[in-house]
């Protein structure tokens, strides 16, 4: 195996042996054979659409959620990805099959051609994976649009489950996967590509963005308490408000409480979910520390998407972890979804009747729900703050948490930032600094989170609606800097949709990604002034003054 899309992969090595996500070899070999065969599917269905041959709907489903499924620490179970590859192949197959008759010639590509038995999977998985390309630009230029797809994808399939789904977003995946396929693909085109990626990820954001409002409302102002009560509770984590819809109306009048993890915590913030009065709280953390805090919850817990860390063999909640949607690990029972988009959490359900109420490791409350619209219903008080000097500038921080060392960086550039600067958050990076108590500045507090990591596109909106307030010709001239977290491939089309906006001088830590080669790194510090984070104390000079 050979894998270097997380933050955690060390520069120019990558994983070579075991994942640092705790993916084993197979594992990681199967998923680079999964995602060579959605190539093929791209490079297939490219060529129909060019000659205006329907597409089926199939196709849109497998392909994102084989895109998903192999977000870094979203699937760990080879019989779910082997399932997977069997489902792609077949459609590739027959995809194949509808180009032969409508005598169209398909291009004399690997991942079209290629066929392969089941028994024949975990070898030529081997020679299908990330460092097949001689040139390391070319590698570097087509992982950083294929670790962007993923973002998309992921993105998409929240969407698509609350009924908004947009073909053009799938076609150009499509297309993507079919440039990322071609062995003749040049620098120049693939530069091109990494851009667009950037432009559809500003228009699935956008999606899941009405999406998610027109279903649940705007998100509101909400203080979320995250001490713990007396009743049994289900534990549900991950970014999918469908399925945390569906556990509340599953689970209301019958004496059990929910509480949100990691990046579900925004679930308290829309009035369609927070009117659930079971719904009392968030229990923990970031992702990285789930092991401690899961040990201590005594219910069930439901993964809906990807942030899962591999358990110890002896862990105290092995047998009542769940999972969901393009999740999956061995040993843990995964609940479908039937042809309706529904999921029956009785099983879940009845297991935490029989539970004892979670343990208590914290207490208190915190404060969220400044997406776009609260944040302009707040305009004219921001904008008279901005203008009496209250506020000096903003600090977008959104992005990922993780577990190394350097993360505690953001922390301590918390800490350090003066009084009148305000963080714009989304994403699990706020759980280094949304205890703190950083205080407010007339009224506003200086931890305004958006939500999730999507929701990083309320902060172009918000940036957008100033610019225009203060009538400057360019986004970047207003008081905002951008110091970025991120960890996996949702942040990466976080950040290609800012470079696709026009946002410069962004800086992104703890470290810069390993997949990205010097000569690209050059281009992208060239023409957006992108770069890493050093020390807290030089940052501070150089992005607040």
């Amino acid at each position: 195996m050979f894998c270097f899309q997380c933050q955690e992969t060390a520069k120019g090595t990558g994983c070579v042996l075991r994942g640092v996500c705790g993916k084993q070899p197979v594992t990681s070999n199967l998923m680079d054979l999964l995602l060579f065969t959605l190539k093929g599917i791209g490079a297939v269905s490219t060529v129909l659409r060019e000659n205006k041959v329907e597409i089926p709907t199939e196709v849109d489903n497998i392909v994102v959620d084989g895109l998903f499924a192999t977000i870094t620490n979203a699937n760990f179970d080879d019989d779910s990805i082997t399932k997977k590859i069997n489902k792609a192949l077949e459609l590739k197959g027959q995809l194949k099959n509808i180009a032969q008759k409508h005598q169209l010639n398909l291009p004399n590509w690997k991942a079209v051609s290629l066929e392969v038995s089941p028994s024949d999977y975990e070898e030529t998985a081997k020679t299908v994976g990330v460092l097949q390309e001689e040139d390391v630009n070319v590698c570097s230029l087509k992982e950083l649009t294929m670790y962007g797809l993923k973002g998309v994808a992921a993105y998409y399939e929240h969407a698509c489950r609350l009924g908004h789904c947009d073909r053009d977003i799938v076609f150009f995946m499509l297309n993507a996967l079919s440039q990322l396929a071609n062995p003749l693909a040049k620098n120049d085109e693939l530069l091109s590509l990494v851009m667009e990626t950037g432009k559809y990820g500003v228009n699935v954001m956008a999606l899941l963005d009405k999406a998610n409002t027109t279903t649940y409302g705007k998100p509101e102002v909400t203080h979320v308490n995250i001490g713990v009560g007396k009743r049994p509770g289900i534990l549900i984590s991950g970014h999918d408000l469908r399925d945390i819809e569906q556990l509340l109306q599953q689970t209301e009048g019958k004496g059990i409480d929910v509480y949100t993890h990691g990046e579900m915590l925004p679930a308290h913030y829309y009035p369609q979910l927070k009117k659930y009065t079971h719904l009392v709280g968030n229990y923990g953390n970031a992702w990285w520390k789930q092991k401690e805090e899961f040990a201590h919850f005594n219910g069930p817990i439901v993964f809906t998407t990807n942030c899962i860390v591999p358990p110890a063999a002896n862990a105290n909640y092995n047998d009542r972890v769940f999972t969901a949607n393009s999740t999956g690990y061995p040993g843990w029972k995964h609940i479908p979804t039937d042809a309706n988009g529904h999921k029956d959490f009785s099983e879940v359900i009845q297991l935490a009747s029989r539970c004892e109420a979670p343990e208590s490791i914290e207490e208190g409350e915190i404060i969220g729900g400044f997406a776009h619209d609260q944040v302009v219903a707040l305009a004219d008080q921001v904008v008279d703050a901005v203008k009496t000097g209250a506020i000096r500038k903003f600090v977008v921080m959104s992005g990922c948490d993780g577990r190394v060392k350097g993360r505690s960086y953001y922390e301590e550039f918390a800490k350090a930032l003066p009084k009148d600067v305000v963080i714009l958050t989304s994403g699990c990076a706020k759980y280094r600094y949304n205890k703190l108590g950083l205080g407010d500045i007339n009224g506003i507090p200086r931890v305004l989170d958006a939500g999730q990591c999507n929701d990083s596109y309320s902060w172009v909106i918000v940036a957008l609606k100033l610019k225009e307030i203060f009538e400057l010709e360019d986004v970047n001239q207003l008081p905002i800097a951008f110091n970025i977290a991120w960890y996996e491939q949702k942040a990466v089309i976080v950040l290609l949709a800012l470079l696709y906006l026009g946002i410069k001088n962004i800086h992104i830590g703890p470290s810069l990604p390993a997949f990205v080669s010097p000569d690209v790194l050059n281009v992208l510090q060239t023409q957006f002034g992108l770069g890493g984070i050093t020390t807290v104390d030089e940052d501070m000079k150089l992005m607040v003054g």
